[in-house]
Order: structure tokens, then sequence, then C-alpha cells
């Protein structure tokens, strides 16, 4: 009977006129439907947005800023060498109640902090293998190495010992991996043999509360009127999943939705002309790639991926997919970000020379291979079908035959990760503000099936100096590792890299104090209509 109540609802809402509800709606243009509602289990931009507004973190970054500020721990102590932080918890602080029956009869406290985290981590959690029990932001960043323990020293304080000191720590636990659940919920869950709602029916302290998710349809959220922090100012959020950027534009031109993500490129000059319409930008904290699977050959060989990436005409990309709304890439990291190392030389575009190479490595022309492309358009790469295509081309002309290959968003990232793929597309955009969150993409933790380093590839030059940087304070010794590393992946090539891109979204010109996140975050509390 729950389903069909949650359907029903969901469905009675998927036309959204502009001002046909009397509460004050704020109605998002997202581009996709969520994986479930609890990002610990989740990898992909598009279910973090859509459990963003539920739930709160012990740290957190300050809105449309990189800088971590005060959560669910309203302060911290660092000792022992920074292997030691004692957080100490916000008092007073309201659980939502569920849509399923819950009702929370406690605020939060150090039991929900354990419950999040040691879910991900001990096997032997009760809700350690629900929803596939897949943690791999968790796994990915080494935090079964890192953590020592965490344990309750009372209701309001919390303590975790690490094996190292660890720099970007705190910064991390502001990611949507480190998300608090209500651990009375799942108990409540528990008890009705109903685990399985607790991903699909969230329960957070966060500014927004879940009401109802209808697949590839809408999500609405209410008002949280108990939030500790900044509050919502709108008194509904309505998610309208909308896959297509023509779509998009045509609902928030109609006033149909407040703010979409992701315009086309090709669209931008006519959406600053409009009056109605606010446009907004920043340079991307982000990265565009194509990763060869170097467990299967050809790709076992440096040589051949160093031949893939002059086989590609990367000047073209930018020109006509991008539409100068991005930047060549020849490093994991951004250029705005700290450590970047411009002396690294791109591999330059020439075909003849790359089909000498591929012979010369022993390679059987014509080679036929798989290149898989997104479904969905990403703030990294506007149109991931067009630039397959385009290199498809390109590959053409040196001997490869590549089939074009994609899947469902969830089932695309679930096969690549697990190693399916010869070539994928994919990207990044940073979490935290710090190059390790964009180094470990590439680390020997991610390539684990089902991990996120869709190369596979695993070296232990890089590897060792992605361990080390994590654990100095000296932000100049750590540059320095990250510099080293830059000029090892350039040699190695486990991957084409293909852009920078400049982040454009677009809102109706009565969107007040929305802060346009480095990270590519979504978030609607502080934000109003005029």
């Amino acid at each position: 009977m729950l389903h069909r109540w949650l359907v029903n609802a969901a469905a009675s809402c998927v036309v959204l006129a502009p001002f046909a509800l009397a509460a004050k709606t704020f109605v998002y243009c997202s581009e996709g439907s969520p994986e479930n509602f609890t990002p610990a289990l989740n990898t992909t931009g598009t279910s973090f947005d859509a459990a963003r507004p539920v739930y709160d973190k012990l740290t957190q970054f300050a809105r449309g800023t990189t800088n971590v500020e005060p959560g669910l721990a309203e302060s911290w102590t660092i000792t022992d060498g920074g292997k030691t932080i004692t957080f100490k918890l916000r008092r007073g602080v309201k659980f939502h109640s569920g849509v399923n029956g819950f009702t929370p009869t406690r605020d939060f406290n150090a039991d929900d902090v354990l419950w999040s985290f040691n879910r991900q981590w001990k096997p032997d959690h009760p809700y350690a293998k629900i929803s596939g029990g897949k943690y791999d932001y968790f796994n990915d960043m080494d935090m079964p190495k890192l953590l020592e323990s965490i344990e309750k020293v009372d209701d309001y304080t919390v303590r975790m010992r690490l094996k190292e000191p660890n720099t970007p720590f705190l910064a991390n636990l502001a990611m949507d991996f480190a998300a608090i659940h209500s651990a009375e919920y799942a108990a409540f869950l528990d008890k009705q043999n109903r685990k399985e709602q607790f991903d699909q029916f969230p329960v957070g302290t966060g500014p927004f509360s879940f009401v109802t998710y209808q697949k590839d349809a809408v999500i609405r959220y209410r008002a949280n009127k108990n939030y500790w922090g900044e509050k919502a100012l709108v008194d509904d959020l309505v998610f309208a999943i909308t896959p297509d950027p023509t779509a998009r534009y045509s609902k928030v031109k109609a006033g149909e939705c407040h703010f979409m993500i992701a315009p086309r490129p090709a669209d931008l000059p006519e959406m600053q002309k409009d009056p109605t319409l606010k446009v907004i930008h920043q340079a991307g904290l982000n990265i565009a790639y194509w990763a060869f699977n170097v467990q299967k050959p050809p790709f076992d060989k440096k040589e051949v991926r160093q031949a893939f990436n002059m086989a590609i005409d990367k000047a073209a990309i930018i020109r006509d997919v991008y539409l100068g709304a991005g930047q060549p890439a020849k490093n994991l990291i951004p250029p705005t970000m700290w450590s970047y190392d411009d002396k690294v030389k791109d591999y330059p575009y020439d075909p003849a020379k790359a089909k000498q190479m591929l012979e010369k490595a022993g390679v059987k022309l014509p080679l036929d291979i798989d290149l898989w492309y997104m479904p969905v358009q990403r703030p990294y790469n506007p149109n991931a079908k067009r630039i397959a295509e385009m290199m498809q081309a390109d590959l053409a002309r040196v001997g490869v035959n590549a089939k074009l290959v994609t899947y469902e968003w969830g089932e695309y990232r679930k096969r690549a990760q697990q190693g399916e793929h010869m070539t994928a597309q994919l990207g990044w955009t940073g979490d935290n503000g710090d190059p390790d969150n964009f180094f470990f993409l590439r680390g020997c933790a991610g390539a684990r099936p089902g991990g996120q380093n869709l190369t596979k590839w695993c070296n232990k030059e890089f590897d060792d100096r992605l361990n080390k940087a994590k654990t100095l304070a000296n932000q100049a010794e750590r540059a320095k590792l990250y510099m080293e590393m830059q000029v090892i992946e350039k040699e190695e090539a486990p991957d084409f890299k293909i852009a920078h891109s400049t982040v454009y979204e677009t809102m109706r010109a009565n969107v007040v104090g929305f802060k346009q996140s480095p990270f590519g975050a979504h978030q609607f509390n502080g934000v109003d209509l005029k």
C-alpha cells in the first residue's frame, strides 16, 4: 500500500505549472534519476544532488566555497600529531519524520554518527549488505585502511583515531558519502522487516525532508521548519527530472522550472539575451576523460595508450562540442588548483605517428574496440555521444574500428566500475578542493573491481606518492609529490584527458540567493523567489 501511495502522490505532481500552487515551490530541472537516496552507496553527482536536501555531515562546505565549517559537529580538536580528532556534536538537532510511519523519539546524537560510518566500515553491521552493500567512495578513499577506531565518548562527543595523519580528512568528512543517518530509523525498519526501505525513503536532519519520488519523473521535498542551520526559504522543493537539455531549457523559459543544470553551450547566447533568465558561470573544478582499461589488451601496453592519445583531435572536440566553454586538459587536476604542473606537455594530435606506434607495438590493424559514452549530460561533458562520434571518426583514420556503447546511467557506472569496458568516457568534479580528491581516481585502491579508477591502472610510483602526500601537512611538500605524479601519469597514459569545462547554470531572473558550488553541487536552502 505504501509504495502505491508514494507513486500516486508523485504522479499527481508531474505536471508542474509555474504558479499553480499556493505554497512557495521551487522547481529544479535536474538531469537524471538517483540510484537511491543514501550517498554512501553512490558515486554520481545526480544521486548526491537528490540526497543533499535531506542530510547533514559532521563538517560541511560553506555554501558556494571550498571552506570547511562546522556541521553536525559544532567543534573539534586535533591531537596526537594529527591522528586523533575529537568532535563535539551539536545539541537539539531534530530528525525528520519518515513517510513510512517513522516518528523520531530523540534528537541526533553520537549513536547516529557511529551507525553511519560503521555501516560502510564493519561487515557485521546490520545494514552492511542492504541495497547491494557497496561503499565505493568509502573504500576508494582508503577509509578502511585509515581508520583505527570510532568511539562514542558520550552522547555528544565522538572520537576518531587514525592510523596516520591525514591532511584532507576534515574536508573529506564534508563530502556526501559521510552523510549522517538516523540509527533510530534504521532500528524501526529492522524491527518491521522493512530494511530495504531505508535507502529509498530517506530520513535525515537536513534543510528539507523527503516526500515522494517517481523514477524518471519527479522528487518532492518539504522545508524542514526545525532546521538548525541556514533554513529553506521556500515551502516545497521539486526536482523535475528532465534528461534532455533542450527540454530543460523549454521548461525554464516557460516558468515550469526555476533552475536548470547543464545548458547546451549552443543555447547560451540566446539565454543570455533573455531578460526573464539569469545565466551564471565559473571555471569548473573538473575533468572529462576517456579511460583505457589496462587489463584488456592491447591497452595493457603503454605505447598503445600513448598512440591513442595522439589519434584524437582534442582541439576539434573543444571547438565543436564545448563551443569555447572549456579548455583542453593535459593533467587530471584543473589549472586553477594548487600543485598543477603546467610544464607537462600534452600529446600532440598526430594520426600518422599514432598508426606507426600501434604497428610498432604489435597491434594488428584493423583493431576492433568498444567506446563507451555516457547517456547523460554532465557539467564536465556537454555531449558525450557527440564526442564519441568524433573519436570514432578519428580512430577510423588510424585503422581502429570503435563500436559505440552506452547504458542507462546507473548501469553504465556499475558496469564500467566492474571493468567491463575496453574504453569508457567519464569525468569528475572535485568534492573538497584538495588535489588528493582528483589523484585518488588513478590510485590502486580505486582500481579494484567496483572501484572508481576506470582505467584499472595501478602504478607503485604513483600510488606511493599519493599515499605519502595525504600524511603531510606542508603544502609545498605535497605539491612536489603531486607534480611528480602528473609526470608519471602523462608518461603512462592510462587515459585521454579531454577538457576542464566552464560550468554554466541557468535560472529564472526572480531566483535569489543561489550560490554556484565549485563542486557542481546543487543546494537550495537559502534560495528564494522574489
